[in-house]
């Protein structure tokens, strides 16, 4: 421990080992902390160690993404529901009904631009707002929390998570070797784990997930009075997931799945929306919490300190061109508008400094902010000239402030301008965190108690599942002995499922000294806290069809799914044209093998002769078995039960979510189209039981 109550470095003294050094050589006496004036003060620039190591961190991959390779993206609106006068002059608060351009990239971490879509990953969930003052990028996740606490730290956590450089393997995954050495040997990370290794890394769709600001930010208003800050975005649709197989089938059947989802969903009219809040707290307040707001790896519980519902987003236009928009846009946390202003998180610090010096590699110099999709809508006049891909064509003699042969223009705005939170500043210059950075388990307890019964099965098998294709036994050991700080049952799981007979010790505590949380379950964490308010909206369901099918049963099934915003299929044992009971031709746009179960939240079995060829195909069994298994709702109708008894489903599934009913009249559909409504019917996530 040192003084502050923080890890002490790692050191090695013996002559024997390798002292870390900076590109110049220089041993580097602390390679966990940036400078700081005092543990709780602000990043000092002169840190030359941290700007060395950021910076070549920086320049490592061009021109993809070092991280948040793979996105999709869409243009959308903020609207602001009432003035904030009190709490910010942020122009884009200003007043009732205004609306704000933005653009808004969806993103994975750890994978290459080409890699899949539905990883085990955090989602990055970035805004861009062209404000009439500036441009103002939050640039968050759809997890609140991070898995480190100072940015001196993010180069290794991001060496440790990509694929191993030795053999480049594994692609778009956490589940080896050096990214769970790292973690195991960085008690910080554990909070951001338990949400890893959680649903919320596998998310149904982008249009149903969470976005988060991470950090705590500042709003000033025009007195110059601050409070503090942190940004929630909470979907319309609700929070929904996958679950872990279908995920991984999802990824072998459409890769661009939920790329696809965003897309179609906004081709249809369908516009994703989100609500922004914001957990609005004081310095005094932020000072009795147990934990400290400048970490990163903390949350705010909601309990302490509500969310209260400033604007909405609306996703409104796909991209025109996804590599001159998608691709090239440059989001920055550097970014910030007059009425929103930084803390002393040194996470954050970090990250103002990092974002432009990628884009300066990733776009071929520093006019990436004149391609069109990162230019501002604001008028911009300053003295920056030349370099590389320079698109605007200045005139004029004069490149300089002060001057009198261009009138003084442009000027300084002095008070009309941006002006940071005069924040004091007293410490003295050091490496090290606050004593309160020092407890890294509270949150990670809090986590896991307020998950579901099922939600917590699933952190289980996922812990279980990663750490399984760890090679390196003692890894594995120091995880566990880690999760027995967090909950011991979730401990005891893991280590029976990696076959350990017996538990390690408890990893020893950073600091010591217990610290009590203020909260220690939460009605909000779970994803079930949220299940939105649209219904069957944009739900993707299976109608089984096959030669004999009754089309007009078809017909009325979709008729009604289709008023509820539901999209629907008819899913064959072929493509193409298919006759119906009476003979008639019925297109079929998907079969089995290139639309298989995973791809759809919902499955109905019509009535008529198609029963039986049904019934003889394993494709259409396994289909249904895959519904069942997966908690997703099933529908039989009229002969279509036969179907269900051949896969093993039982008509009477205590969960509701098996409807039977004799054609598609109004008691069974609505019955059905209650059932999907509640996306997932956890009780049954096993094979069907008469299998």
């Amino acid at each position: 421990m040192n003084a502050a109550g923080g890890e002490l470095p790692r050191v090695r003294a013996d002559s024997g080992g390798q002292a870390l050094t900076t590109n110049q050589g220089v041993p580097v006496a602390d390679n966990q902390s940036s400078l700081k004036a005092g543990l709780r003060g602000p990043a000092l620039l002169k840190d030359f160690i941290l700007r060395e190591k950021i910076t070549h961190f920086d320049h490592e991959r061009i021109p993809e993404r070092i991280v948040h390779a793979r996105g999709s993206a869409a243009h959308g609106y903020f609207e602001c529901y009432e003035p904030l006068p009190d709490l910010t002059c942020a122009s884009l608060f200003a007043e009732a009904g205004k609306r704000t351009p933005v653009f808004l990239r969806f993103s994975t971490v750890a994978g290459e631009r080409g890699s899949k879509d539905t990883a085990r990953d955090i989602r990055g969930f970035a805004v861009k707002f062209y404000t009439d003052q500036g441009n103002w990028d939050l640039v968050g996740n759809n997890i609140p929390v991070f898995f480190i606490q100072d940015a001196m730290k993010f180069p290794d956590l991001v060496h440790a998570v990509k694929p191993e450089p030795h053999h480049g393997m594994p692609q778009a995954a956490s589940a080896h070797d050096t990214f769970w050495d790292f973690i195991s040997l960085m008690p910080e990370s554990m909070h951001v784990i338990m949400w890893a290794m959680s649903d919320r890394a596998i998310p149904r769709s982008y249009r149903m997930m969470q976005g988060f600001g991470v950090h705590t930010y500042r709003f000033v208003n025009a007195e110059g009075e601050s409070k503090l800050v942190k940004f929630h975005w909470n979907p319309r649709l609700g929070t929904h997931s996958h679950v872990w197989e279908e995920a991984v089938k999802i990824s072998g059947a459409d890769p661009d799945y939920h790329r696809r989802d965003l897309w179609e969903a906004i081709e249809a009219g369908e516009y994703p929306e989100w609500e922004l809040g914001v957990q609005v707290f004081d310095e005094a307040q932020a000072d009795r919490f147990s934990f400290d707001v400048l970490d990163s790896t903390k949350i705010v519980p909601e309990e302490l300190v509500p969310i209260t519902p400033i604007g909405r987003l609306v996703l409104n236009r796909n991209p025109d061109n996804f590599f001159a928009e998608t691709e090239q846009v440059a989001f920055c946390v550097a970014h910030v508008v007059p009425g929103i202003d930084f803390t002393n998180d040194p996470l954050l610090a970090g990250r103002i400094h990092s974002y432009v010096d990628t884009q300066i590699s990733r776009l071929g110099g520093p006019n990436f902010h004149e391609l069109p999709i990162n230019a501002p809508l604001a008028p911009v006049h300053n003295n920056q000239r030349d370099g590389m891909h320079r698109q605007a064509i200045h005139r004029g003699r004069v490149a300089y402030e002060p001057n009198s042969l261009a009138g003084g223009c442009p000027f300084q705005a002095g008070a009309a301008g941006y002006a940071p939170f005069p924040e004091p500043i007293a410490g003295d210059e050091l490496r090290g965190k606050p004593e309160k950075f020092a407890e890294h388990y509270n949150q990670a307890t809090l986590f896991y108690e307020s998950q579901a019964g099922h939600e917590q099965q699933h952190i289980i098998d996922a812990f279980s599942f990663e750490l399984s294709k760890v090679t390196v036994p003692g890894i594995r050991r120091r995880m566990v002995a880690m999760l027995r700080n967090v909950a011991e049952p979730l401990a005891a799981a893991v280590a029976a499922n990696l076959g350990m007979p017996d538990l390690p010790e408890p990893l020893p505590r950073a600091n010591p000294r217990p610290v009590k949380p203020e909260v220690t379950r939460s009605e909000f964490l779970s994803l079930h806290s949220r299940p939105g308010e649209g219904g069957i909206r944009t739900r993707k369901i299976a109608i089984l069809v096959t030669d004999g099918v009754d089309s007009a049963g078809v017909a009325q099934a979709a008729q009604a799914l289709i008023a509820k915003g539901a999209v629907v299929r008819l899913v064959g044992q072929h493509i193409g044209l298919i006759k119906d009971h009476a003979g008639q031709p019925l297109d079929v746009d998907a079969s089995f093998k290139n639309s298989p179960s995973a791809l759809f939240d919902a499955a109905l079995v019509p009535d008529g002769g198609a029963v039986d060829a049904l019934c003889a195909d394993g494709l259409a069994l396994e289909f249904i078995r895959d519904q069942f298994r997966h908690g997703k709702a099933l529908c039989a109708l009229g002969a279509g039960i036969r179907l269900l008894e051949q896969a093993g489903v039982s008509p009477d599934s205590a969960d509701g979510g098996v409807i039977v009913a004799k054609n598609a009249g109004k008691t069974g559909m609505m019955r059905f189209i209650e059932a999907v409504a509640r996306h997932r019917h956890p009780e049954r996530e096993s094979d069907p039981p008469k299998v």
